[in-house]
């Protein structure tokens, strides 16, 4: 017998609940949306608007905008949540996180410094190594829902597989094309020689950044 949690299972037993175990985590399950706390419906959408994001088409009385590149959208409006309004905090993800400030206050939305942690706590400025992670940048809604941005290039281990690269946008392509080329830039100089076969390098290389897996040398 074998006992789990002080109660005794048998062998059989144990076995499916290792086998229910191993169909959970298979299970294929998407974050669709998240449903924000906003007190003026036409404000907060004249807000998120702003920022660039994408109006989708819903039922009357939801209001749910997606930002560009993003597989999980934002939802409001009345009784759609009991939270209050201005209570919400949530990530955003950037591949440039000064370029994407410029561009968000070059729209009129008012956005904090650039700034990095560092093990005594914030400092401005970006991360010096722009290290994934590092880099970020503060906004809030009318209602005061706050917004964090972060810089991230390079993902952590096992946080997206391999077999699942892709890329949100085309500036998101572009800038990972052109880190993929200053690394394969480095490659030659520590070969001391031409790669003709740069595709597979550059590949490979992209696919590490997304999946945290060591990178082409």
């Amino acid at each position: 017998m074998i006992r789990k949690g002080g109660a005794a299972m048998s062998p059989k037993a144990a076995q499916g609940d290792a086998s229910a175990t191993s169909r959970i985590e298979s299970l294929d399950v998407k974050l669709e949306v998240v449903v924000i706390p906003v007190s003026d419906v036409d404000r907060a959408k004249t807000f998120y608007q702003r920022l660039g994001w994408r109006l989708d088409q819903t039922p009357p009385g939801i209001v749910q905008l997606t930002p560009h590149g993003s597989a999980c959208s934002v939802q409001f409006g009345p009784g759609l949540t009991p939270a209050a309004p201005g209570s919400a905090m949530a990530y955003l993800i950037v591949a440039d996180i000064e370029a994407a400030r410029d561009a968000l206050v070059a729209a009129g939305v008012e956005v904090g410094d650039v700034f990095h942690v560092s093990p005594d706590g914030p400092v401005d400025g970006p991360d010096p190594e722009r290290r994934s992670y590092f880099s970020r940048a503060t906004l809030r809604d009318p209602d005061g829902n706050t917004w964090l941005m972060q810089e991230i290039t390079s993902r952590l281990p096992g946080r997206i597989e391999g077999g699942l690269t892709s890329f949100g946008s085309v500036s998101d392509l572009a800038s990972a094309l052109r880190r993929a080329a200053a690394a394969h830039g480095e490659h030659e100089k520590r070969t001391g020689e031409r790669d003709d076969n740069w595709p597979d390098w550059y590949a490979a290389y992209m696919v590490s950044e997304q999946s945290g897996a060591k990178p082409p040398e």
